[in-house]
């Protein structure tokens, strides 16, 4: 029977995460085939919450990778590990989430094992033997549709583009895979790390709502006001690449073709241009909200709702209105927890 691998780097499960199981459990259903998920992590401490759970979902059993020299995070380190789990379990298809970290993995897994590789896949099915893979194109404005006859095939699917897998993995005792770690294959040493918080308390990758912000806001004070109505709408702040080089904000909060790809529910462009980089970061949101004091400015082309004006005076008039429609419902703010924003 063929099997499809969700392998993830990770010992955190969330959205994005059972998003990758999601669309491996739909594309099985067409198939005929098994899914497994494989947690690659130094221990499998963090993971123990998975053990022994209601069987929910026997169609999913698990796999655990664990190795105390992943602690400081390797990209040698971590393909290894992954090609020796899939050497094991022998998947026709391999899974990954679009994290920085997954993304880093697959190519490099995918030569390792003389696989084909798709990034970005926003649709998956089964046509007889082979698997039918859609993505964007051309900053979205096309849709690319392959057809994989060959196996290994690894792929890394887009956030909100499947439905997240909500049950629990199997119960009972999962796969414990011992791998060989040599830190003699390690090229690149990791001299410090830097945590840095996350954009009003939720991730980008799993925000519902963002608000984000460009050369337009003038400088780094009017993300404040950005940040306030984030955190109203319990959602995520994130920033255009003029925004991002200018220091006005981390990089980590970069949306576009050299920074993170969202699909958010409602993303508010405030004071961004619409650079063509800018919308292949955005294509997947399904409401666009431009707030420009120029009313021929890109952005526009592809927002749902424009607004001509000045952000110092609509902003504010936004978070007046929530504030007063929530006013007496509660005495926190909405989104002041991150899962409300998820």
């Amino acid at each position: 029977m063929r099997t499809v691998m969700v392998l993830l780097p990770t010992s955190r499960i969330e959205r994005t995460e059972r998003e990758a199981i999601g669309a491996a459990r739909a594309l099985s259903r067409e198939w005929s085939a098994n899914v497994q998920v494989a947690l690659i992590a130094p221990t499998a401490e963090g993971i123990e919450g998975l053990r022994g759970r209601t069987e929910a979902s026997s169609d999913v059993s698990l796999w655990i990778a664990a190795h105390p020299q992943l602690e400081a995070y390797s990209p040698e380190l971590y393909v290894s590990a992954s090609e020796q789990l899939i050497t094991r379990a022998r998947p026709e298809v391999i899974v990954f989430p679009s994290r920085t970290i997954a993304l880093e993995i697959a190519p490099r897994l995918a030569y390792r094992i003389g696989a084909a590789l798709a990034t970005d896949v926003i649709e998956l099915r089964a046509e007889g033997e082979a698997v039918v893979i859609t993505k964007p194109v051309y900053g979205g404005k096309a849709h690319a549709v392959l057809v994989a006859q060959r196996f290994p095939l690894v792929l890394c699917v887009r956030p909100r583009a499947f439905d997240p897998f909500e049950g629990e993995l199997r119960a009972g005792t999962p796969h414990d895979l011992q791998i060989a770690c040599d830190p003699s294959s390690v090229r690149t040493q990791l001299v410090q790390r830097i945590q840095e918080d996350a954009a009003a308390g939720v991730s980008l990758e799993e925000a519902r709502v963002i608000v984000s912000g460009g050369r337009g806001l003038g400088g780094p004070e009017g993300f404040r006001l950005l940040e306030e109505l984030a955190r109203w709408l319990g959602g995520a702040v994130g920033a255009s690449r003029a925004a991002c080089d200018a220091g006005w904000v981390p990089a980590s909060w970069q949306i576009g073709q050299t920074g993170k790809k969202v699909a958010p529910d409602l993303y508010i462009a405030v004071g961004i241009s619409g650079a063509s980089q800018h919308i292949v970061g955005i294509s997947g949101a399904k409401c666009i909200v431009a707030i420009n004091t120029d009313p021929k400015a890109p952005i526009f082309k592809v927002a749902d709702l424009g607004i001509v004006g000045d952000y110092r005076a609509v902003i504010p008039a936004l978070i007046a209105e929530l504030k007063r429609t929530h006013a007496g419902s509660s005495g926190d703010r909405p989104g002041s927890s991150p899962e409300e924003g998820r």
